[in-house]
């Protein structure tokens, strides 16, 4: 089944993407929590018409998202966590710790952008993967420490 997404769908696409999707997800849970609508040629005909008279402002978004990335590069973080003797953490850091320390920082990064591939359970070194637009991603260092 054919769907043109409304909003971005974490591992599925970005908004106004035609995705293919099983019929079961689409008709079950995107369109009915208004996530997607139906790839009908009507409806490619004005999202095509839609995209073409918002090219100037996706432009922009992409603009503003390549400065934002050139803002990042040299940013590194340090996230304190309760500690353990042996050296593990209590609980894990999430995304939602490093957004608060970007938010500290001055940037106003929505946690859901915000990609930490391994599990954090240790003390160490970890990088995390922002995800500012579709085809801008950066690369965040950041080291856990023991309060």
């Amino acid at each position: 089944m054919e769907i043109i997404l409304k909003e971005d769908v974490v591992n599925l696409g970005y908004k106004n993407d035609i995705v293919t999707v099983k019929a079961g997800y689409g008709r079950n849970h995107l369109i009915p929590t208004g996530k997607a609508v139906i790839a009908s040629p009507s409806a490619k005909k004005m999202l095509a018409e839609d995209l073409k008279q918002r090219a100037h402002k996706i432009e922009k978004i992409k603009n503003d998202a390549e400065a934002l990335a050139a803002k990042l590069e040299n940013v590194s973080l340090t996230i304190g966590a309760k500690v353990s003797s042996t050296g593990t953490i209590f609980g894990s850091v999430s995304n939602i710790q490093i957004a608060d320390q970007l938010t500290k920082l001055g940037f106003d990064i929505d946690r859901k952008t915000i990609v930490v591939k391994d599990a954090v359970k240790e003390i160490g070194s970890y990088k995390a993967i922002i995800r500012l637009h579709k085809e801008i991603s950066v690369e965040i260092p950041f080291e856990v420490i023991a309060e």
